[in-house]
């Protein structure tokens, strides 16, 4: 059986979809497609004909590449109001041969069953650690023999609109939401490696409007917070002190501009055409040194809700979302946030572009947690998979120089 899965990630600036296979313990791209949002504000559904009629088309585009029609996916669901929550719980083994998947999954609904508040709807159940009896603490405990199995896990609940919204538009069209998941579960999943088990940090996400930090405790995220303030804030600086409209200042942020003045040239220009007059001639130099100032702005803010949401030392922090694409980003976080501070980065369909990665990580932690649970699924049928596997020249692997590839042997190669 080919296990192959499909991630949905909507954001307020794209909606991005992702088709990914695990063949020989390793994950493979099949096909991605990002379109450009309508009727989303700061990662929130405004407008359901407009997102609904971008869905059909990101769909329509990947079905295209791939040969087939989706009809699963795990759906990215906005993560603002997100309640971060301790859960216990416990339950008799029914198994004379040791814990099973089934175990593990009535451990954690009895578990959950404590701990959903009426006004919240459950996004995910990220277990800590089980227990048999009163023996030591695992992560995975198929096989244990014993009475009763214990767990712990945090649970992330979200406003029942924020689930909803995006589930009942993407019923209305034929798509079935196996999971949801949120922007702090996929960053996670789609950077950590085996020693950010042990260890507290941060993932920082730069989207079009919003950003979102998060914070990690041995891998699993215990806070988060969203910041009204992204990439857009660039384009509205370039649309404003050059007099042009937000989409020519979108183009000049991502194919001319420097996220830092360091490297720009005084010698190199973008011209705009302009009706009736001369041609705009816009300097590299005062471009990046414009988006340096906003980005510096975001950055600090950064800095400032990390020390909101922890007052201990975070051994890690990455930073990752479409903003960080832009050229010599790098040299932006070292000034502000210190030479340790990483890009965490996500190679897809040959280039590098991290706008992708909440929607690649979800993948792995939706594998992972069928992995705990005992299970082989797919989203596809065999017919469909036997389909998919004529159409050679659209499978990337996601490999080699990308921090994905780098935990992919952690993750599945146990």
């Amino acid at each position: 059986m080919r296990r192959i899965y499909s991630s949905l990630d909507i954001g307020t600036d794209s909606i991005k979809l992702v088709v990914c296979e695990l063949y020989k313990n390793r994950l493979n791209l099949l096909a991605a497609s990002s379109i450009k949002s309508k009727g989303i504000k700061k990662g929130l559904i405004t407008d359901i004909h407009e997102v609904t009629a971008g869905l059909q088309k990101v769909f329509n585009e990947v079905e295209a590449m791939l040969g087939i029609k989706i009809k699963k996916v795990i759906a990215s669901v906005p993560c603002y109001f997100s309640d971060y929550t301790i859960i216990k719980g416990s339950v008799k083994i029914q198994n004379e041969d040791g814990v099973d998947g089934n175990d593990i999954v009535h451990v954690l609904e009895d578990a959950t069953m404590k701990g959903l508040a009426s006004n919240k709807e459950l996004i995910n159940i990220l277990p800590i650690d089980f227990s048999v009896d009163e023996g030591e603490s695992v992560t995975d405990p198929k096989g244990l023999i014993g009475d009763f199995l214990y767990a712990r896990a945090i649970m992330v609940s979200a406003p029942k609109k924020n689930v909803y919204s995006v589930m009942t538009i993407l019923d209305s069209i034929g798509i079935e939401v196996v999971d949801v998941s949120s922007t702090p579960i996929g960053d996670i999943y789609a950077i950590k490696t085996k020693d950010l088990n042990e260890k507290t940090g941060c993932v920082v996400n730069i989207g079009c409007e919003t950003t979102t930090v998060s914070l990690y405790n041995k891998g699993i995220p215990v806070k988060s917070t969203v910041i009204g303030m992204g990439g857009k804030s660039i384009d509205n600086d370039l649309s404003y002190i050059y007099k042009i409209d937000l989409r020519t200042a979108r183009r000049l942020k991502e194919k001319f501009a420097l996220a830092h003045k360091k490297y720009a040239s005084m010698n190199e220009f973008y011209e705009i055409e302009i009706s009736g007059e001369e041609p705009l001639k816009i300097n590299q130099f005062e471009a990046s040194e414009i988006s340096m100032e906003r980005i510096y702005e975001i950055l600090e803010l950064v800095k400032k809700e990390i020390r909101t949401l922890t007052t201990h030392k975070t051994e890690y922090i990455f930073i990752t979302g479409g903003v960080s694409n832009m050229e010599h980003f790098e040299y932006a976080v070292s000034d502000v946030l210190g030479d340790s501070v990483k890009i965490g980065n996500v190679k897809l369909l040959g280039v590098r572009n991290n706008k992708y990665v909440t929607a690649v990580g979800n993948i792995i932690y939706y594998i992972n947690k069928l992995k705990l649970k005992g299970i082989n699924d797919t989203m596809v049928s065999s017919d469909d998979a036997e389909a998919i596997s004529s159409i050679k020249k659209n499978v990337v692997s996601i490999s080699g120089e990308s921090m994905l590839g780098k935990v992919f042997g952690y993750f599945f190669g146990e």
